[in-house]
């Protein structure tokens, strides 16, 4: 398995050490959830903006011909990599609907691409069953291990598209990560010692976007 493809899992070995850690990746992200006609969440937009020390070591990694970049093949291989090792962690991607955990299906791709020193990933999710635009959703990127620090720059990169949205309100929500232990220490302890390597509890850290239809 190459490097990439353990980072981004936040280490396949993973121990209760590491799934404490801090980040060691940082990218920058933008989610842009999509409604269809039929009033159903259709799909998730993501972009991903890593920071140029790790998409230096992604070019050491991949560059299998040594010309200092990525080239397509070289490029696609670090996506093929990607889509395959995020699978078990939902793609960083953490959906609710009225509190209740709702599972994205695989992408059919992870895009890659290399410019000005960053590697940047644009990919597609569906949730894995239908999300009618009822009640209340949210809408979230995390690292459950913590080793990877999605950051959402501006609340304007946590979008809704479509015009079935229009009858519903909708917020951006950016945890207080103490608050969050303060007031989930029990949970988050019985968690941890249940999977060590990460859990279902990132949603509580969660920058998310909140929808009420």
């Amino acid at each position: 398995m190459r490097p990439l493809s353990l980072l981004l899992a936040g280490i396949a070995l993973a121990t209760p050490a590491a799934a404490a850690a801090h980040p060691h990746i940082f990218a920058e992200a933008r989610l842009e959830v999509v409604a269809g006609a039929d009033g159903t969440v259709s799909e998730l937009r993501n972009v991903w903006r890593f920071d140029e020390m790790f998409s230096a070591s992604v070019v050491m990694d991949f560059d299998a011909n040594g010309n200092a970049t990525l080239d397509p093949e070289e490029l696609a291989e670090v996506g093929q990599t990607v889509l395959e090792s995020l699978e078990e962690y939902s793609y960083y991607t953490t959906l609710t609907e009225d509190g209740r955990t709702v599972k994205v299906a695989k992408p059919e791709a992870i895009n890659v691409d290399f410019k000005d020193g960053q590697l940047l990933m644009f990919f597609t999710l569906k949730p894995g069953e239908a999300m009618p635009l009822k009640g209340r959703l949210s809408f979230g990127v995390y690292d459950p291990t913590m080793y990877a620090a999605m950051d959402f720059a501006s609340d304007d990169d946590l979008v809704t598209v479509g015009e079935k949205f229009t009858a519903c309100t909708r917020k951006v929500v950016r945890p207080d990560p103490d608050e969050v232990l303060a007031q989930n220490q029990d949970k988050l302890t019985e968690a941890f010692f249940d999977d060590p390597a990460g859990t279902d509890m990132s949603k509580l850290f969660a920058t998310r976007l909140e929808v009420t239809c």
